[in-house]
């Protein structure tokens, strides 16, 4: 990004490499202390290249994951809060049941991090310089009060809404996955399709062949209950998704090799968006799109 021309602030969001520092002053990048070791670590670093980094500061508030935690600041952050080359730019926390209406934690780790903001506010002497983060999309869907200065969306910058959340946005999802038809034929009734042979037709039954599989991010599990769009109609993803291709039925469709097939997105009056391709194979939108593979040309409109 940098070397792209990037010249905003780079948070790095996870947990660092401390044998390998280097990146954040080559880069200028912000990092997240979320550690006792990596606050050393970057001190250290920090100290050898004799400048100072302003950092984020992650607060555990009962994610147990990365975070100092929530109920331990007096202990574990004085030394942080004094390292000589560290600025404290700004403390955030992490929602682990932001988009699970029924769960009590969500308004439990939102005490908890108000509890740990007072405390750290009293343990520096310019608490009004920094700011605070901790909203990912369903955490600002559901309430403003976790806004704060900044927020984190993900799904949401896809024009997705989290699941099973509803929202009265007008948002557009901004990404279509489409392939072409390369060949159609025809299968006799009783013979099978594909690796494994897990679809038999039943009647006599034509078959587009599309290059899309596996190793572009397609789930295996979209055999016998995704579908496709071709020319506006749904065809039903049949056979093994394989590594290269899938096999959809669209018997009584007129279609072509060259056809465009949507796999996600919009064709005619039609959609096929990722959270309905998430619920048929059991998994979430999250998943489907970070599963898209690098080799799949990028159009950006």
């Amino acid at each position: 990004m940098r070397t792209a021309g990037v010249r905003a602030p780079i948070l790095v969001f996870g947990a660092l490499s401390l044998s390998d520092l280097d990146g954040l002053f080559d880069c200028r990048l912000t990092p997240t202390i979320s550690t006792p070791g990596a606050a050393l670590a970057v001190q250290a670093a920090a100290e050898k290249y004799r400048t100072r980094v302003a950092y984020h500061l992650k607060i555990d508030t009962g994610m147990n994951r990365l975070g100092f935690r929530f109920d331990n600041l007096k202990r574990s952050l004085p030394r942080l809060l004094a390292s000589q080359n560290l600025d404290l730019e700004a403390v955030y926390t992490h929602f682990a049941t932001a988009d699970d209406p029924e769960s009590a934690l969500f308004g439990a780790q939102r005490t908890r991090f108000e509890q740990a903001l007072t405390e750290i506010g009293a343990m520096v002497s310019t608490a009004s310089s920094f700011y605070r983060h901790a909203s990912n999309s369903a955490a600002m869907l559901r309430d403003s009060r976790v806004w704060y200065e900044r927020v984190r969306p993900g799904l949401l910058l896809y024009g997705v809404v989290p699941p099973p959340l509803a929202s009265t946005l007008e948002l557009t999802p901004i990404m279509t996955l489409s392939s072409r038809i390369v060949a159609v034929k025809g299968v006799r009734a009783g013979e099978g399709v594909g690796y494994g042979m897990r679809f038999h037709a039943e009647q006599p039954t034509t078959i587009a062949i599309v290059p899309a599989g596996y190793a572009d991010g397609l789930d295996l599990r979209l055999a016998g209950r995704g579908s496709v769009l071709i020319r506006g109609r749904r065809a039903p993803i049949v056979g093994a998704v394989n590594m290269d291709m899938l096999m959809a039925d669209v018997t009584g469709l007129d279609v072509s090799p060259g056809d465009e097939v949507v796999i996600i997105g919009s064709q005619d009056a039609d959609v096929i968006d990722v959270r309905e391709m998430a619920a048929q194979i059991g998994t979430i939108p999250y998943e489907i799109l970070c599963r898209i593979g690098s080799r799949i040309q990028r159009v950006y409109a």
